[in-house]
């Protein structure tokens, strides 16, 4: 890499923010570089497993006849947890042919390989097992990327940042600073292989058809996180997480918390009999919309987990890093007609983001990673005592039925009084209103 080599674009991260925004300025004629710290895309890349379909479609149209996926999810649940039970709510839908799937479980390593072969054929330059170091300035603008590698440096009129959770590049070009603890969680997930036959038998699915399952309550132990169980072909995603700074608090190690949901009397069934592939952790961004970094400047944009861009509380994340990247894409190719890489023109990606779904969802749920962290009780309380009335409604004990409801008031009123539950509930209303 000579350099002075320029190109038009230096993507860093073959991830879905990475890729959408490589595809997209590719097809309008840039010269893109995209590099990969992975000995190739995917190895490097942890998720839970759940992509949706409308933002792969927007830079892949008809995706799902070529891409590695394992299962369309036609089946998703919520599971609301006790030591010995569980409360759950769901929907479920008939798939529709001919349209992009909603939502599909995938892994990471085959799907992302194939994402970053996409980008390779728009004319995109992967540049795999390479680490982008830092960042080149000129005159206080960006101009390229120190590597890795000998005679590494390579210029670009725009530097597109997608690295993932926490990165040190963005915090190199003054984007933004190191993370707290709080504003990190861990993710600890295992894939479990099972047959085909025995996953749809156990999630009373069709061939081709998956399942998803949230679970919240007592299997994270008094810490803000949830597990889940995914459904892929001929294994299962599962996997738990909470935030750095709890795990720190109570000394619980992830690996722990994962066997403990492992053995959880709902969840153990599910899983019995499977073998374990592959063990895997990593950091997930939780601090919101209120610990972003700046995302642009001059000759520099961010997308992605770098640039906190998650919904846990939806499960989104590579949708709003596919939407991002693709309109950071557009944003490059306006500043390329332009003849302007500066910040002004940049800009117009924040605009894009602002008009989108992204900024606005992660705005609605600002204040929410505040009351998770600091009211992880919620999570544990109000799943016992809903499991304890549906418990009560639905035991045939010979007591009347407005006995049992005047029961369950007072059961309720002992172990939350009702300006508790006041403040509770304005708490959450605010959160998520």
């Amino acid at each position: 890499m000579p350099s002075e080599e320029q190109f038009d674009a230096i993507v860093v991260g073959a991830g879905p923010g990475g890729v959408s925004a490589a595809v997209t300025m590719a097809r309008a004629g840039l010269s893109v570089v995209l590099f990969e710290r992975g000995d190739r895309p995917g190895v490097k890349n942890v998720m839970g497993g759940v992509m949706y379909g409308r933002m792969l479609a927007d830079i892949i149209p008809e995706f799902w006849k070529t891409a590695p996926l394992e299962r369309t999810v036609v089946d998703e649940r919520l599971w609301l947890t006790t030591p010995e039970t569980v409360v759950t709510a769901g929907h479920k839908h008939v798939p529709h042919a001919g349209t992009p799937p909603n939502a599909f479980t995938v892994l990471r390593v085959p799907f992302d390989g194939w994402f970053a072969a996409q980008a390779e054929a728009a004319g995109v330059l992967l540049i795999s097992g390479t680490t982008v170091e830092d960042v080149l300035r000129e005159d206080g603008r960006i101009v390229g990327v120190r590597t890795g590698r000998e005679e590494g440096d390579l210029r670009a009129n725009v530097v597109v940042i997608a690295d993932g959770a926490n990165s040190f590049l963005v915090q190199k070009a003054g984007l933004g600073r190191p993370l707290e603890p709080n504003e990190m969680a861990l993710v600890v997930k295992e894939i479990i292989a099972l047959p085909a036959e025995t996953i749809e038998e156990r999630f009373t699915l069709e061939p081709g058809t998956g399942a998803t399952i949230e679970v919240y309550g007592a299997v994270t132990r008094g810490m803000a996180g949830y597990g889940f169980i995914y459904t892929n072909r001929e294994s299962l995603s599962v996997g738990i997480g909470a935030l750095i700074s709890q795990f720190m608090e109570t000394r619980i190690t992830p690996w722990d918390l994962l066997e403990g949901f492992k053995t959880h009397p709902m969840v153990a069934p599910l899983l019995r009999g499977g073998t374990v592939r592959e063990y895997l952790a990593h950091a997930i961004p939780e601090g919101g919309f209120r610990s972003m970094p700046r995302l642009f400047d001059d000759g520099v944009m961010v997308v992605g987990d770098a640039a906190m861009m998650v919904n846990n509380l939806h499960r989104e994340g590579s949708n709003l890093a596919m939407a991002a990247g693709r309109m950071a894409g557009e944003a490059a190719i306006q500043a390329k007609r332009a003849g302007d890489w500066s910040a002004r023109t940049l800009s117009h990606y924040r605009e894009l983001l602002e008009a989108s779904f992204v900024l606005q969802d992660l705005r609605k749920y600002e204040r929410l990673p505040e009351l998770v962290e600091r009211r992880a009780d919620l999570l544990q309380v109000y799943p016992e005592l809903l499991s304890e009335a549906i418990h009560e409604m639905l035991t045939i004990d010979g007591v009347g039925k407005r006995e049992k409801q005047r029961k369950i008031l007072r059961r309720l009123l002992d172990r939350r009084p009702w300006w508790r539950l006041m403040r509770d509930a304005v708490e959450a209303w605010r959160a998520m209103g």
